[in-house]
């Protein structure tokens, strides 16, 4: 995840001997990219197209350009599914160019590094005072808190960007410019980063309507408090297989009933249940939306996530829920921010 996807790309006219050094150093991801001055993509070149180039007649004096597969499998950044994205990954293609509206090369999905590459902006929310927390955010805002050593916003963005996501809202308001110093525009995460400046409170999404310029047509958006090995693409496929305006991950909470529950109409028991288990579900902070709904959203006005989900509804608009099995931790108290301390060495966040 670390490095970065001009190490795939080389000049056209560049010397072979020159291409062989970089793919060398790629190591197991060795494919390189030709693009022209400008960036754009002209063909693609491994270590078989060296070696067959080789045995043809050409010597390392040759150019790139005469070795070079004029028509490699590229990914739009405008226009791609997630279906797509998993018949690459299901077909072994395993580095691939993301391109823009220019076929100029920005960015390289790398399976060998990444689970997929999502179709989503992400929107983190990061504004909290963090208050239940104090004395430690007294200083330092909440997100910026490390967990074993990392900020807990590090842990959220990092797993969003395992799963490919790389255009990054993030809202601020306490203690905000840490969070610019942290971040900046995000390029040197490979990633894009905007930030929405609160000046109020404005609620646990209330700052989302302040958005313009999204890249995707849905949006995830998240609290940055959290602690989670949530599969964001199983999360995003439920998302449209229900075919829902906003899906919310819900932790399941099992209540135990230590006695027989009558079940009764007009003060008459039709039935009873001995000892039984019910299960609710609770919001996990964590939402996925399809874009044309943020207009739901008021602009400066206080509102919460909650706000949006009973406007949905009222509106007849398909909310659903997604049960969250994964590990979930919401970093909320003193007790809260211990455990994660404990459990972040037995997660595997990073896969």
């Amino acid at each position: 995840m670390t490095s970065s996807f001009k190490d795939h790309l080389v000049l056209q006219g560049s010397s072979i001997k020159d291409a062989l050094l970089k793919l060398n150093n790629l190591a197991s991801d060795s494919i390189l990219f030709v693009v022209d001055e400008k960036g754009k993509l002209i063909g693609s070149l491994t270590d078989g197209d060296v070696r067959r180039g080789l045995i043809a007649g050409m010597s390392t004096g040759n150019v790139v350009d005469e070795f070079i597969q004029p028509a490699p499998r590229f990914i739009k950044k405008d226009d791609y599914s997630i279906d797509e994205i998993i018949k690459l990954r299901k077909g072994n293609f395993k580095v691939i160019p993301v391109l823009d509206q220019d076929d100029c090369v920005i960015n390289v999905i790398n399976f060998g590094r990444q689970k997929s590459y999502l179709p989503l902006d992400a929107i983190i929310m990061a504004g909290g005072r963090g208050s239940r927390l104090r004395p430690m955010t007294d200083t330092v805002p909440k997100p910026l808190l490390e967990i074993d050593g990392k900020p807990i916003i590090d842990h959220n963005l990092d797993r969003l960007r395992l799963f490919g996501i790389d255009d990054f809202w993030i809202s601020i308001r306490y203690l905000g410019e840490q969070l610019e110093e942290h971040y900046g525009d995000g390029k040197s995460r490979g990633v894009n980063i905007n930030f929405l400046h609160e000046t109020e409170p404005l609620g646990t999404i209330g700052a989302v309507g302040q958005i313009n310029g999204l890249a995707h047509d849905n949006v995830l958006v998240t609290n940055s408090d959290l602690l989670t090995t949530l599969d964001y693409e199983d999360f995003f496929l439920d998302f449209l297989e229900k075919e829902a305006d906003m899906s919310i991950a819900t932790i399941p909470y099992n209540v135990d009933i230590p006695y027989a529950v009558m079940e009764t109409n007009n003060n008459m028991v039709t039935s009873f249940k001995e000892k039984p288990t019910y299960t609710y579900y609770s919001n996990g902070g964590i939402y996925l939306i399809k874009k044309n709904l943020i207009d739901f959203i008021p602009k400066n006005v206080h509102f919460n996530a909650t706000d949006l989900m009973l406007e949905l509804i009222n509106q007849g608009k398909k909310v659903v829920s997604y049960p969250l099995r994964q590990y979930w931790l919401d970093i909320g108290k003193p007790d809260d921010f211990k455990k994660a301390q404990e459990d972040v060495r037995h997660l595997k966040l990073d896969i």
